[in-house]
This record gives C-alpha cells, structure tokens and sequence, in this order.
C-alpha cells in the first residue's frame, strides 16, 4: 500500500444510501482492535485515522434505518492509504446514478497510489470507475447475473470469495471483508496483530487469506505444475511421516531442486507449508470438533499433544485448550 504524507494508517469509507451499517462498523471496529493491539506493542505503531466520505455533507440513512454523517466530501477528503466501498442493500443501480462524483474519485484516488476494496455490492463502484475493466472480480451471489451484463468487460469469478488485481480488492460477502481486513492489519500492524483481531472477532475457522482469493497473474498461486502436484499431495497427506528426500524422490526430483523450486514458486519453504497446512487442520478440529488434542495431533502426523502446543504457542501465542475456548464462545476482548 502507498502511504500518504504523514506515517498514519488512513482509511477511508464511502458512504451513500442503502449502505449496510454492518460493512460500516464491522471493518471500522477490526481495524481500531488491531491499532489498539500495536499501540499496547510499541509506540511506533501507525495512527489510524477513519474518514467517511459522502458526495456531499448530508446524512445517509442505511439498510438498517441508522442515519451516518459523513466526515468530509469528495473535494474535500485527503488521498488515503485505504478506501473502502461497503455493500448496498439489493440493487445498487439508482445509488450509482447519483454517486457520479465518488465514482470519479475512486478512480482519481487509485491512480495516486490508493488501495480499494470493494465489498459485495459495492464492488459494482469500482466496476462503474473502469478500474475492474479486463481485471477480476467477484460480487454478492445474488447479483452475479446483473453484474456480468451490466459489467461485460470485468472478470467476474463467481466460485471465489475474494479477488486480488493490483491494488483492488473484491469480498463477494461481509465475512470475505473481515478476511480482507485481517490481511490489511497483518501488512500494517504485524502478525500478531491480526491473528488478535481475528481470535476476538471471528467464532469460525477460517482458511488463510492466501488461500481462498483470486490473484490476478497467478495460475494456481504459481506457474510450477511440478510444486503444485507436491502442494496436493501435501494436502491430502497430513499423516505421513515422509522426509523431504522421501517425497523429492517419489516426484522424481532431488532434494535441493525441490527446496530450491518450491521457495520460488510459494515463497515460503516446503517445511513450513506443510507445517502450516497442519497447523489450519488442527484450528479447524479444534473448533468443529469433540476430538482430544492428542487425537487431533495424530490426525495430522505429530506423535504427541506437546508438539502442537509448542508450535501453538510459537505461531499464535496461545494453548490449543484455550484456542478452543476462544472460537466456541465467541471471546471479545475489552481492547
């Protein structure tokens, strides 16, 4: 992301009639966790700043019957680090016809280096700008179909929560927002920061962001079909007790070409995806499941409950026991 002047985190939200309240404050409140989260860290964290921008300085009423007074107007708001289009309620088409001046400086902000996410419906903004044209990306299910022939040159990937092109991104639901803005914190306040924000405001285990979107230029993540058989067979093969020789050898391929190539291809080594993936396996039984730990350990091919304490407790900062309080009651913090 492209900062502004100052070192601040500044984020804008456009505002207009028939916004979803809930893709308003949810972002909003996930975003001040994370910098109450880096401020109790460090006094060099980035200061967030949140701006809601109108078309003019009147009050919106949302889907919800909540008036929302905007901060500033489109001539008048600084260019952000962030601007985010939060979802309508149902057919977006009349608030586009009289939001001509956003929709301008959406594509006037971009041009200078801002990032834009654009959220169920609202991702119809960033299509009526032309930033979408001949790029990906995804919108609510339910206007999939208005979507493609109100925006034939966008690629739409209806089978994908999350698409990336650059600096835009679309979440085709409010729960693929909070996936996108985990990822926004992790970039700007660590990753320990995020993994905060998304035990206190997530009940569900969900995949890693890198997972679920759409990248533009990225086939299948990455162009190496040789690493993408071994990133399958990884997947499907927790259990196993294979050495990296083992597996490079029943790929047909030594050792350090398959370290070499798979750094390359994921950047990241193979030990530590297939840690990863060990690691996503456990969270999800550990929320949707009754199995002890030391069951879940042997579900994904580590002998004892120790080592996935220890790996618990070095990649999240917390006890499996006390992760699985976390995601069954819904935990919210105070901060």
């Amino acid at each position: 992301m492209t900062k502004t002047t100052d070192d601040n985190f500044n984020v804008a939200f456009l505002v207009y009639q028939h916004v979803l309240a809930t893709s308003l404050t949810l972002p909003i409140e996930m975003l001040k966790a994370g910098e109450a989260f880096a401020k109790q860290q460090s006094n060099s964290y980035r200061k967030l700043n949140i701006e809601l921008v109108g078309k003019d300085m009147a009050a919106v009423e949302s889907r919800a019957g909540i008036y929302i007074v905007p901060d500033s107007t489109v001539t008048q708001a600084q260019l952000p680090d962030v601007i985010i289009a939060p979802s309508l309620w149902r057919n977006p088409r009349p608030v586009l016809r009289n939001s001509e001046s956003q929709i301008n400086w959406l594509n006037q902000s971009w041009q200078q280096g801002a990032t834009i996410v654009g959220v169920g419906t609202g991702v119809c903004f960033l299509a009526q700008s032309g930033l979408l044209n001949n790029h990906p990306a995804t919108t609510h299910w339910h206007y999939f179909e208005q979507f493609k022939r109100d925006y034939p040159l966008v690629e739409l990937k209806p089978d994908f929560f999350i698409t990336q092109s650059l600096r835009i991104y679309c979440a085709a639901s409010l729960n693929a927002q909070a996936d996108i803005i985990v990822h926004l914190i992790e970039q700007v306040y660590g990753v320990a920061a995020a993994q905060h924000v998304e035990r206190n405001f997530s009940h569900e285990i969900r995949k890693p962001y890198e997972e679920q979107r759409y990248l533009e230029g990225a086939a299948d993540r990455h162009p190496d079909e040789l690493i993408a058989q071994i990133q399958f067979w990884m997947k499907h093969n927790l259990t196993s007790t294979l050495t990296l020789v083992e597996i490079s050898q029943q790929f047909g391929i030594s050792q350090r070409s398959l370290t070499r190539r798979f750094k390359v291809a994921t950047n990241t080594s193979a030990t530590k995806y297939w840690q990863r993936l060990r690691l996503e396996t456990v969270k999800e039984l550990l929320g949707s499941s009754n199995l002890s730990i030391q069951e879940i350990a042997l579900a994904v091919g580590y002998q004892d409950q120790g080592h996935i304490t220890r790996l618990f407790k070095r990649q999240l900062g917390t006890s499996p026991s006390e992760y699985r309080v976390m995601v069954r009651k819904k935990l919210f913090s105070e901060q």
